[in-house]
């Protein structure tokens, strides 16, 4: 007779417990949130051009503290826009570095390349010495991006692989928190040096972290990948099943590397990859970006009195808020309806924002109308901190294949990097071409398509094995194994 859900082992017997068929979660839930301390890094590095280029671009001919670097608002731009260039050039290499040195060193490697981003903010004169650091911490955050959701999605048990996939956004929410809290209330070399303890804090906590048993079985490392599980799953946990699991899976594939063209010649492999290239698509299409750069200007014209900085902690708080709802929700009510109900919300709030810029730069009256924005704002962020937020990272982790896992990874990180880039960059452009309305009307639309690609392509892959997911990818109906993958 099968265990309850989230039992862990069998009564006791006269010879001892008997091997658990669903291993212990609190060592899992520890790992994954050593291994996504990463994404609290790159959230710090995410959220830190905020509070520092207040302070450190010019105005007039002088900062707002004298006693930091000064730069220009032009140079300012390309020190939040390099981030995002460095992040795609980390992404795409990532996974083939995860298959040649295991995700394990090349996700710990990570902390080196934060540290000495921090350590170059700390003791930069000149706009060049910035530039340099957020390449840098850029690398360091797009490979994160992508080694962390596939340590994770390797090392969960499926009753718990969408919880845990979520974390990853989860510390990225907490690592912009934490950077909005510290810059309301410290000065700018303060502010670099706490940011640059968070990796410390990650190496020390993830250092004694196992290798994923996927990659110890890529290696031809059974026994390795037998005792990874154990420390994974707990002493009681039968891990012979779950190893000869992953084991055919990964012998249905002639080469454990598979290149970039091999992708495009497996069904299963192909629809991954589109699905994951598409839902990282509408998360940076969405308008995200714009939506959190103009939140502060919404609640002002709404009437708030609220300084920036304590707007900007109150969207933070919302964010981290919601997004651990999100991993409670997602492997009880599944990833598809998350991510259809974040689609059309989105497309409601962007539609609306749209309505009511459209409305102001045609000279009409909306002092009456200001709870448009604002509630629009706020629902917004929720609603994409509870699907389109979370949900792409942690369904990259868990769409592909062994052999087409680092690639594939690679791919649609780069992509979402490169998007960021172009958002960045681009939006204040079309804003003044178009202007506010048109420009949000155009993000209300690709949500809206979006909920179409959500609907046509993207499978619920809820409670299923990693090899009922590959068989769902290819067009097969799975079958169902007495195992948890």
């Amino acid at each position: 007779m099968a265990e309850s859900e989230g039992q862990t082992m069998q009564p006791m017997l006269n010879n001892g417990p008997r091997p658990a068929q669903e291993g212990m979660k609190g060592p899992q839930y520890f790992f994954t949130i050593a291994a996504t301390m990463s994404a609290f890094c790159a959230g710090t590095a995410l959220a830190w051009t905020g509070p520092a280029l207040e302070v450190i671009v010019a105005v007039g001919n002088a900062t707002r503290d004298p006693d930091t670097i000064s730069i220009t608002e032009e140079q300012g731009s390309w020190v939040g826009a390099l981030m995002p260039v460095g992040a795609l050039v980390g992404a795409l290499p990532a996974g083939y570095f995860c298959n040649l040195f295991g995700r394990k060193l090349v996700c710990i490697s990570l902390a080196i390349p934060f540290i000495i981003s921090w350590c170059l903010i700390t003791m930069a004169s000149s706009a060049w010495e910035l530039y340099i650091a957020r390449l840098i911490v850029g690398v360091a955050t797009g490979a994160s991006s992508a080694v962390a959701p596939m340590y994770v999605g390797e090392i969960a048990e499926s009753s718990v692989r969408g919880s845990l996939g979520s974390f990853f956004q989860l510390m990225i929410t907490v690592g912009i928190l934490y950077v909005y809290v510290l810059g309301a209330c410290v000065s700018y070399t303060t502010l670099a040096i706490m940011c640059g303890i968070v990796p410390i804090g990650f190496l020390l906590m993830f250092f004694r972290a196992p290798e994923t048993p996927v990659y110890l079985l890529q290696k031809n490392r059974r026994s390795d990948a037998e005792e990874s599980l154990r420390r994974l799953r707990g002493p009681y946990y039968d891990v012979k099943n779950e190893v000869n699991e992953l084991q055919r899976e990964l012998e249905k594939s002639s080469d454990n590397q598979a290149s970039i063209s091999d992708i495009f010649k497996r069904k299963s492999a192909l629809r991954g990859l589109l699905i994951a290239l598409g839902l990282m698509t509408f998360q940076q299409l969405s308008g995200v970006n714009a939506v959190i750069f103009y939140a502060n200007a919404i609640f002002r014209d709404a009437g708030s009195t609220l300084s920036p900085s304590v707007s900007a902690i109150i969207v933070g708080v919302v964010q981290v808020i919601v997004t651990y709802a999100s991993s409670l929700l997602v492997d009880k009510a599944g990833r598809r309806i998350l991510l259809l109900i974040s689609a059309v919300v989105m497309a409601i709030c962007q539609g609306l924002l749209g309505f009511y810029f459209y409305l102001q730069e045609s000279g009409s009256d909306v002092s009456s109308l200001t709870l448009i924005p604002l509630s629009s704002v706020v629902l917004y962020i929720i609603i994409f901190s509870l699907g389109f937020g979370p949900i792409p990272w942690m369904m990259t982790g868990e769409l592909f294949a062994p052999d087409v896992k680092g690639p594939s990874t690679g791919i649609a990180v780069g992509l979402n990097w490169l998007y960021t880039f172009i958002v960045t960059k681009t939006f204040t452009p079309f804003k003044n071409l178009l202007g506010m309305g048109v420009t949000f009307g155009i993000f209300s639309v690709i949500c809206a398509i979006g909920v179409v690609f959500v609907l046509l392509m993207v499978p619920e892959t809820k409670g299923k094995s990693l090899d009922e997911i590959q068989q769902i990818l290819g067009g097969k109906k799975p079958k169902r194994n007495n195992v948890v993958a």
